[in-house]
């Protein structure tokens, strides 16, 4: 599966001018937050599961390999960084940076079998390998099964920042999903980036102009895990648990959910579709099951009516880059 590229707006300096507008307007935004009426946990919540979106989409949108498996990373951040922080009782940056190893560990291992194949082949393979996961960390000891690990101590960042203040909390929270968007941002208007591109459009072609694609492949499936494990290990300090919730397939599919509604390829629209999502289950949460059905309902929506996404949309109707 590629992303949809015929009316794309090539990477120029107006494009990336674009782009870092937009940015900024986002930071803003992000900042005024506390002094809104909005939810401070909702935001927090969404800004976690964009950066897993936007992860997700470094490999889907711009190198063209269809993974249903991004919830292992999710997962393995958040257990092994809530492990970490309870019972080994580091403080929260080490938990992180313990949790983001972890999950750069097991994008490197999933990451040598799953390249070897294309296409479907490539997406199946990741999807059984998330299921391995899920199995393991439901029969592993850390994990505590299906109860997870409850009541996860927030602590002070830096030994200074007391997480359990909601505000400061927040600002963590913030600071670290704008670090991990501006890493994609660099990868992907970086020659690696324009690489990955190229690949997703003609990889035959990129072979035959001397580049080794596995290998490109391969750090793009690393990168995107890492930093799927960074937003869960951020995750963590929101909800203070860690489930099987984040690593069955369903999560997985809400990945792929997040990144169709906002826009496959597009630098801002994982971020409009998690945050699409995450108010529906947070909203409509009273209309139980049916949640899944008005999710599957966007989810037709998009594909039937806007299949760019909602800011490819918008960016083609407005010849921009977004």
């Amino acid at each position: 599966m590629t992303a949809m590229t015929d009316d794309t707006v090539p990477v120029t300096p107006r494009a990336i001018r674009d782009e870092m507008i937009a940015f900024a307007i986002m930071t803003v935004l992000l900042l005024l937050v506390p002094f809104t009426s909005l939810y401070p946990f909702f935001v927090m919540q969404g800004l976690c599961f964009a950066l897993l979106a936007c992860a997700f989409n470094l490999l889907i949108g711009y190198g063209g390999l269809l993974s249903f498996g991004h919830a292992m990373f999710l997962g393995t951040g958040g257990y092994v960084t809530a492990h970490a922080a309870k019972v080994w009782g580091v403080p929260p940056e080490l938990g992180i940076l313990i949790g983001v190893a972890a999950s750069a560990a097991l994008g490197i291992i999933t990451g040598v079998v799953a390249i070897r194949r294309q296409g479907i082949y490539f997406a199946m393979i990741t999807l059984a390998l998330s299921q391995l996961i899920y199995f393991i960390y439901l029969q592993a000891p850390f994990t505590h099964g299906e109860d997870g690990i409850q009541g996860i101590p927030q602590g002070h960042l830096l030994g200074i920042l007391d997480l359990s203040k909601p505000t400061v909390l927040y600002y963590v929270i913030v600071a670290g999903f704008l670090f991990g968007f501006l890493v994609i941002f660099r990868a992907i208007n970086s020659p690696f980036g324009e690489v990955l591109k190229s690949i997703r459009e003609n990889e035959q072609r990129a072979i035959s102009l001397g580049y080794k694609t596995d290998q490109y492949k391969l750090l793009a499936f690393i990168l995107s895990g890492t930093l799927a494990g960074f937003a869960g290990s951020l995750k963590v300090f929101v909800v203070q648990n860690a489930s099987l919730s984040d690593v069955e397939v369903g999560m997985s599919g809400l990945i792929v959910l997040m990144t169709l509604v906002g826009g496959l390829g597009t630098v801002f629209g994982p971020v409009i579709g998690a945050f699409i999502i995450v108010a529906t289950q947070q909203y409509l949460a009273g209309f139980g099951s049916w949640v899944t059905v008005i999710q599957g309902s966007i989810f037709v929506a998009c594909v039937l009516t806007f299949r760019r996404g909602i800011v490819g949309e918008i960016a083609h109707l407005f010849r921009r880059s977004l």
